[in-house]
C-alpha cells in the first residue's frame, strides 16, 4: 500500500470469512482511508506505520468483520428500552411485578405501553385481563409479546377500543374470547390494531430517539449494518432526520412495508418512498410482505392442517395474510420495478406460497439480481428445501429460536405433530442444497447479539441452559458457516458483499473487536464471547469504556 495507514491493528486472530485469507495465515492488518489496505502479518503490517499512525495490538483477541443484522427492527428495539420492557424477565408473576413498578413510576402516562412477554408463560399461550387490571385499573395497558404477533390488554383498553362479546375479528386476526364470548385479554394478528389504534401515538421525536440507541446497543454488539425488516412512511421520516444529522453510522438498507390491507395501487407510492430516500442517500430498495403469522397461535400457513387439542387432525390451515394470487402479482410487478422482496413466511405454507412468488416473478420478468429473501424460515416442507437455491432466493435465518425449551415443547409440537415438527430450522438442509444462508435477529423479539444467536445455530441448545438437549441436532450448522451468515450473507442480501462482509484488501474496514480468541482451548461458550470495539470504515463507533 502506497499510504501511511490511519490505523494498524496486530496480535488479531483474524476471521476472513469469505475472503482468500487462510487460518492463521496473518495476524494483522492496516486500515487506509477507510479501507483494509494490506493484510499480513504483525512484523510487516507494524512496519507500515507512521507517525500518525494508530497501533491497536490485541493480544491474540478475534478480529471479524462487522456483523450484518439481515432482518432486525432498530427503531422499535430502541423504543422498547424506555418504554415497559419484560424482555429479560420469564413468568407471569415478574411480569406482573415490573408492569405495576413501571406504571407507579409514570403515572403521567395515559397508557402503559411496551411488551417482551412468552407466549409459554400463559396457558395456551394466552394471558388473561384479570392479572393485568390488579396491577393497572386506572388507564389502558397494552403490552405486545416478543415476537410482535399478539398483545395482552387489560380491560381498560378493551373498553378504550369498544371490544366486547359482539365484536367481529377480523379477517386478519383473532380475539381471544371466554365460552361467552367476551373477550379474555389476549389479541393476534390483525386484531391487534382494534386496540392499538386507539393508543398515543408515536411521536416523530420518539422515533428518532429509538432509531439512535437502536443503533447504540447494536453497534455494541458489534454490528455495523442492518436491514430495518418494516419501514412504514413515519420510520423513513426518522432515518432521513438521523442521516441528515450526521448520526447514521450503521449501513442500513430499509425494507418499506407492504399494507395488506392494499393492492397493487400501492406500488407507485412505494416507488415514490424509493427513489426519495435514495435522493437522500439512503438504501429503501426492498419491500418487506407479511404472507402469514405464526405456529403457536396457529396463524403461520401451513400445508396440512394443524392438530388440535387432541392431536386429532383440525381443518385450520393458519391465516394467509396476503391472497395467494395478489401476492404472486405484486411480487412480479415489485421484481419488475426493481424491488428486493424481503417475507415474512414461517409455516411451509407460507414459505410455500413466498417461493411460488418469487417463481412467478422469474417467469414474468426473467432472472434478475434482486436477491429476494424469505426470513424466519420456522418450518419448510422437504419438497420445498431445493426451491430456494433454484430459484436464486436468499434463506433469512433467525437461529436464536431454533432450541428445545417451553415454547417448543408446548405449544409447537402439540400443534405439528412429531413429524412435521422435525422439519423446523433447517440450515444444514438448506446449506447442503446449495441456498444462500443470510442471519438476523428479529430484534426486540429475540436478542440481537450475534454471538448467542451463532452459539445456537452451532449447537441447536438453549444458549442460557447449556446442558438441555438440542432441537434436531443433524440440522446443526458449523462456526464458519453461522459466522458466514451474519457477515457475508447479510452482506449479500443488502447488495454490500462487494463492500463488506468480510476481511479483504479493498473492502471496507468493518470490523469487530472480540474480547477473546473465540476458537482458542478454553474459550468458553461463543455467546459469552464480548465486542471490545466495533469499527466502521477504520472509526471507532462503539467502544467498551
Amino acid at each position: 500500500m502506497e499510504e501511511t495507514p490511519e490505523l494498524v491493528i496486530v496480535g488479531a486472530a483474524i476471521e476472513a470469512v469469505a475472503g482468500p485469507l487462510a487460518a492463521g495465515q496473518a495476524d494483522a492488518l492496516a486500515v487506509s482511508g477507510g479501507l483494509i489496505g494490506a493484510i499480513g502479518q504483525t512484523r510487516e503490517i507494524r512496519a507500515l506505520a507512521g507517525p500518525g499512525t494508530r497501533v491497536v495490538g490485541l493480544d491474540g483477541r478475534t478480529l471479524v468483520p462487522g456483523f450484518i443484522d439481515a432482518h432486525v427492527h432498530p427503531i422499535e428495539g430502541g423504543m422498547t428500552r424506555s418504554q415497559c420492557d419484560l424482555y429479560d424477565l420469564s413468568g407471569a408473576d415478574a411480569y406482573l411485578r415490573a408492569i405495576a413498578d413501571y406504571a407507579a413510576a409514570n403515572s403521567d402516562r395515559p397508557w402503559i405501553t411496551g411488551g417482551g412477554w412468552s407466549l409459554p408463560d400463559f396457558p395456551g399461550g394466552n394471558p388473561r385481563r384479570e392479572p393485568l387490571d390488579a396491577v393497572v385499573s386506572d388507564r389502558p395497558v397494552i403490552l405486545y409479546n416478543r415476537d410482535g404477533h399478539d398483545v395482552w390488554v387489560n380491560s381498560a383498553a378493551l373498553a378504550a377500543a369498544g371490544i366486547d362479546s359482539t365484536t367481529h375479528d377480523p379477517v386478519d386476526g383473532l380475539i381471544e374470547r371466554d365460552p361467552n364470548g367476551a373477550p379474555s385479554g389476549a389479541l393476534h394478528e390483525g386484531a391487534i390494531d382494534l386496540v392499538a389504534r386507539h393508543a398515543p401515538p408515536v411521536s416523530h421525536a420518539d422515533r428518532v430517539a429509538g432509531l439512535l440507541e437502536g443503533q447504540r446497543h447494536l453497534h455494541g454488539l458489534g454490528i455495523t449494518g442492518w436491514q430495518d425488516a418494516s419501514v412504514r412512511p413515519d420510520e423513513l421520516a426518522a432515518y432521513r432526520e438521523v442521516l441528515a444529522s450526521g448520526r447514521l453510522t450503521a449501513r442500513a438498507r430499509l425494507a418499506l412495508l407492504w399494507d395488506n390491507k392494499r393492492g397493487l395501487e400501492q406500488i407507485d407510492e412505494l416507488v415514490e418512498m424509493r427513489d426519495g430516500a435514495q435522493r437522500d442517500g439512503l438504501r429503501a430498495g426492498s419491500v418487506k410482505l407479511f404472507v402469514d403469522g405464526i405456529i403457536e397461535n396457529r396463524t403461520a400457513v401451513t400445508v396440512e392442517p394443524y392438530l388440535d387439542v387432541d392431536g386429532g387432525v383440525s381443518d385450520n390451515r393458519g391465516i394467509p395474510m396476503i391472497e395467494p394470487e395478489l401476492l404472486r402479482a405484486a411480487v412480479a410487478e415489485l421484481d419488475r420495478r426493481g424491488f428486493q422482496c424481503h417475507f415474512h413466511a414461517i409455516g411451509d405454507g407460507g414459505v410455500r406460497l413466498a417461493l411460488d412468488a418469487v417463481e412467478a416473478a422469474l417467469a414474468a420478468n426473467g432472472a434478475s439480481d434482486r436477491r429476494h429473501h424469505i426470513a424466519h424460515i420456522e418450518l419448510i416442507h422437504p419438497d420445498d428445501i431445493g426451491r430456494f437455491a433454484s430459484i436464486g432466493a436468499v434463506a433469512n435465518m433467525q437461529p436464536f429460536w431454533a432450541m428445545l425449551e417451553a415454547q417448543m415443547r408446548d405449544l409447537r409440537f402439540p400443534v405439528l405433530g412429531l413429524e412435521r415438527a422435525r422439519w423446523q430450522f433447517p440450515f444444514r438442509s438448506l446449506l447442503d442444497s446449495g441456498t444462500k444462508l443470510a442471519a438476523g435477529s428479529d430484534w426486540p423479539v429475540t436478542t440481537p447479539n450475534p454471538l448467542l444467536e451463532m452459539e445456537v445455530a452451532v449447537t441447536r441448545t438453549d444458549a442460557y441452559n447449556r446442558s438441555d438437549e438440542p432441537l434436531f441436532p443433524e440440522e446443526r450448522i458449523t462456526l464458519e458457516e453461522a459466522l458466514a451468515a451474519f457477515t457475508i450473507g447479510s452482506a449479500y442480501v443488502n447488495h454490500l458483499d462487494a463492500e463488506t462482509g468480510s476481511i479483504v484488501i479493498g473492502k471496507r474496514a468493518d470490523l469487530a473487536i472480540l474480547d477473546r480468541d473465540i476458537r482458542a482451548p478454553g474459550a468458553g461458550p461463543l455467546g459469552e464471547a464480548r465486542v471490545l470495539a466495533t469499527l466502521i470504515d477504520g472509526a471507532v463507533v462503539w467502544g467498551d469504556p
